[in-house]
Order: C-alpha cells, then sequence, then structure tokens
C-alpha cells in the first residue's frame, strides 16, 4: 500500500487531541474526534442535529477529497449518524472539517470532547466532462426507476 500524503492542521480548539487515526490495519477510515470544549459537550436531542467541530483542517492533493461517513458502532448502539452521509470535504477546501451529526433515537446523546464521532475515507476523485448529445444509447433497463431492476 503507497499511502497518499495529507497535509493536516490542528487548530486551536483541537489541541490535545489525537489526530485522526486508523484504528486497525486494514481500515479504510481514519476516526475523526469532537472537539467541543471540555465543560461543555453537545446534547443532541432526539430528532435534533448539530454540527460538530473536529478541530482540524487539511490540504487535500489535487484528485483526492475525503468523505465522512458514520461510525458504525455510534448508530447501531445510539442511533447517531452523520446527516449528509457521506459529506464531502473537496481538495481546495482549508477550512475545519465539521461532522453534522443527527440523533434518531429516542433519548439525548451526548457528544463529548475526544469523542469518536465519524470517520473519513481519503478517495479518488475523477472529474467528468459534460458531453451535451440529442440522444442517448439504449440499454435493456432503459428509463427504469427505482426498484425497477428488482421485478
Amino acid at each position: 500500500m503507497n499511502p497518499v500524503k495529507v497535509e493536516v492542521r490542528q487548530l486551536p480548539n483541537g489541541e490535545g487531541l489525537a489526530l485522526p487515526a486508523y484504528q486497525s490495519e486494514l481500515a479504510a477510515g481514519l476516526d475523526l474526534f469532537a472537539a467541543v470544549p471540555e465543560g461543555a459537550p453537545i446534547i443532541l436531542a432526539p430528532g435534533k442535529y448539530a454540527l460538530v467541530p473536529t478541530g482540524i483542517s487539511m490540504a487535500l492533493p489535487p484528485g483526492y477529497e475525503a468523505q465522512v461517513r458514520p461510525r458504525s458502532g455510534l448508530a447501531a448502539k445510539h442511533g447517531v449518524t452523520v446527516l449528509n452521509a457521506p459529506g464531502t470535504v473537496d481538495a481546495d477546501y482549508r477550512g475545519e472539517i465539521g461532522v453534522p451529526l443527527i440523533n434518531h433515537s429516542d433519548v439525548p446523546f451526548t457528544v463529548r470532547r475526544g469523542e469518536r464521532i465519524a470517520q473519513m475515507v481519503i478517495a479518488s476523485v475523477v472529474q467528468a466532462e459534460l458531453v451535451p448529445v440529442a440522444a442517448l444509447s439504449t440499454t435493456a433497463r432503459g428509463s427504469g426507476g427505482f426498484g425497477s431492476t428488482g421485478r
């Protein structure tokens, strides 16, 4: 495996927190940590959402993106997930990475400083060149939409 180099900057609100890290040898995602103040956790009421800071910004190389995805354990155990999953961090973005979390459970969930809140997957990007045409080639599926292949 040949890792891509990604510059990461720890912001003042992230001082003392670990940088995103892979939790196993073959993990695809780096865990992101909540950079909320020590004495001021975020309380997610049932059905509510909040943008949780991570305390980092980064410079992805051209041709890459970072996908912010839910952590399966957080979703399965607490009903908390990433609202716009997967979220995309573009290579030209230099601001703090924030994670919009939503609580789908029926009990409040507390997001504390240093808690693993999401995972970030670094992925290659291919940009498309859209070519206007008068008609598209035909396929067996055609314009069959949602559920059309399950019949």
